[in-house]
């Protein structure tokens, strides 16, 4: 499998990504995912790309850092079997949603895409364990203030951002009463 073939498959696969210059979605897709190799690096432990779609960031990081085990998690059957065929030998794809998952398992959960950064935050936060990170694909308008208030009610640290990704450590485990039942964090948001 190459980064070239997959990127191919998502931009001629409808439904995972609107992009169909081939240029911009090596731009987007696969330049975009390898800018956070250096900063999922920094922390030990498996990897999961929440929200995975159509396989980024997980399929490009996962090429990037073959000794690491990354776990593809998406709730899209259809994308689930998209993700099958093109997940690199140490990438398993995962069919659930993240509120269903076990808690304090991940070094680094990534999203990119996946819903409003605070929301994101409370979805990714209870899979990492402590000593951990969420890392998070943002634009220049996110609230970073919001995503902090969240970070700390669900086991996180300070946000800090790095160039459009915000990197939120996990200092403590997942509190009781998270995460909260499925559809609950994106109708009634933390903050």
């Amino acid at each position: 499998m190459t980064l070239d073939a997959w990127l191919r498959a998502v931009v001629s696969t409808p439904g995972l990504t609107a992009i169909r210059d081939l240029a911009e979605a090596r731009r987007v897709l696969l330049e975009d995912s390898l800018r956070a190799v250096e900063l999922v690096s920094g922390f030990e432990g498996p990897i999961v790309d929440v929200g995975s779609g159509g396989g980024a960031p997980g399929i490009p990081l996962a090429v990037a850092l073959p000794e690491r085990e990354v776990t593809l998690l998406e709730t899209n059957g259809r994308k689930c079997d998209f993700l099958r065929c093109w997940a690199p030998p140490n990438a398993r794809v995962v069919r659930g949603r993240a509120e269903e998952q076990e808690t304090d398992v991940y070094g680094v959960a990534v999203a990119k895409a996946l819903a409003p950064p605070p929301v994101a935050a409370e979805w990714c936060l209870p899979l990492v364990r402590a000593g951990g990170a969420v890392v998070l694909w943002v634009g220049p308008t996110a609230d970073r203030e919001a995503v902090a208030r969240v970070a700390e009610r669900v086991g996180g640290g300070k946000p800090e951002d790095r160039d459009g990704l915000l990197v939120i450590p996990k200092v403590e485990p997942t509190p009781p009463g998270f995460p909260r039942r499925t559809g609950v964090a994106r109708k009634r948001p933390l903050a």
